[in-house]
């Protein structure tokens, strides 16, 4: 919970209840995390990624999900991309904490990264549709498969803004039956779906998806969230996350009103540079982007910095 002192608000952070973090491991705060790349030649920091996971871990979230969008996993090599999980993996000291994307542009490319994640350790996947073909459900459903036959239990990634690919209640309870996927981190923005998931797949767990439906997704019976801005605010968002879900409104809604300004850049094209921007102010390492993304300039970068300067004042954590 949260109290006020002379020095501003403090944070005290709920540990997440232990009863599902061997059988259902992708519940929880599953943060989506950053990387850090050197300023002079944009490599891969891997030390800092390691501090910096062993930082969100000890600062009250669950688990992290290494190449993701936010972990610009496209802009990584082969051998980077697999670095990277290895490096969570020994940070967090316990595989099932995390969650590596195994997004590609191909099912077979989908799978090898599903069995080096496997053999990394780690307790599951999250997978996307195919990201560079507009497929109907039967690839779909082909794709997911292939996925799932290494074992690792698979999370659905919803994400039909980018994908242009829409996994909608109906093919995520196929997909469910089918025996591939076991969750779904929702990023549609219609959190309308929560309750027609839950009715055509009881069984299936929810995600919340995006950062700025958090209490929406919650209310609704999200069991976990793929997160973005606890890579600049873990305690804080921990503390929202944790009273969102137990329904306690009364301590949710304010930290969520104080936090939105920051959590709607989740969902903006400009998300990465916002979070890393956000991460810098607060006193953690962001630092740059790799190309084609650039660093945040004008009105964006001005409201991006005002509003976590703003969180910082407030003595988030």
């Amino acid at each position: 919970m949260s109290h006020l002192t002379d020095e501003g608000l403090h944070v005290t952070v709920t540990p997440a209840p232990a009863d599902w973090t061997t059988t259902r491991p992708w519940r929880g705060i599953m943060v989506a995390t950053a990387l850090p790349f050197r300023d002079d030649d944009l490599t891969v920091d891997h030390d800092a990624y390691a501090a910096h996971v062993r930082w969100l871990l000890d600062n009250g979230c669950d688990g992290v999900v290494p190449n993701g969008s936010l972990g610009e996993y496209q802009t990584l090599t082969d051998e980077e991309r697999a670095r990277v999980v290895r490096t969570a993996v020994e940070a967090a000291g316990d595989g099932a904490r995390v969650m590596p994307g195994v997004a590609a542009y191909g099912s077979a490319e989908a799978r090898r990264w599903t069995e080096q994640a496997a053999e990394a350790g780690c307790g599951s996947v999250l997978l996307l549709p195919p990201n560079a073909y507009r497929c109907d459900a039967p690839a779909v459903r082909a794709h997911y498969a292939e996925a799932a036959g290494v074992g690792l239990p698979v999370v659905a990634y919803n994400n039909p803004h980018d994908t242009k690919v829409d996994l909608t209640p109906e093919l995520l309870a196929t997909l469910h039956a089918d025996g591939h996927i076991v969750a779904v981190k929702e990023f549609s923005g219609d959190v309308r779906r929560a309750y027609e998931i839950a009715e055509r797949a009881p069984e299936l767990d929810l995600l919340i998806g995006a950062d700025d439906v958090l209490l929406e997704l919650a209310v609704a019976g999200a069991v976990g969230w793929v997160a973005g801005y606890p890579n600049a605010f873990p305690a804080s968002c921990a503390e929202l996350y944790r009273a969102a879900v137990a329904g306690d409104l009364e301590r949710a809604l304010p930290l969520y009103r104080a936090l939105h300004p920051l959590l709607r850049w989740d969902s903006k094209t400009e998300f990465v540079q916002s979070i890393k921007l956000s991460m810098d102010i607060a006193g953690r390492r962001g630092g740059p982007c790799r190309p084609p993304r650039s660093p945040l300039a004008g009105i964006t970068e001005a409201e991006v910095r005002a509003a976590t300067e703003k969180a910082v004042a407030d003595g988030r954590h």
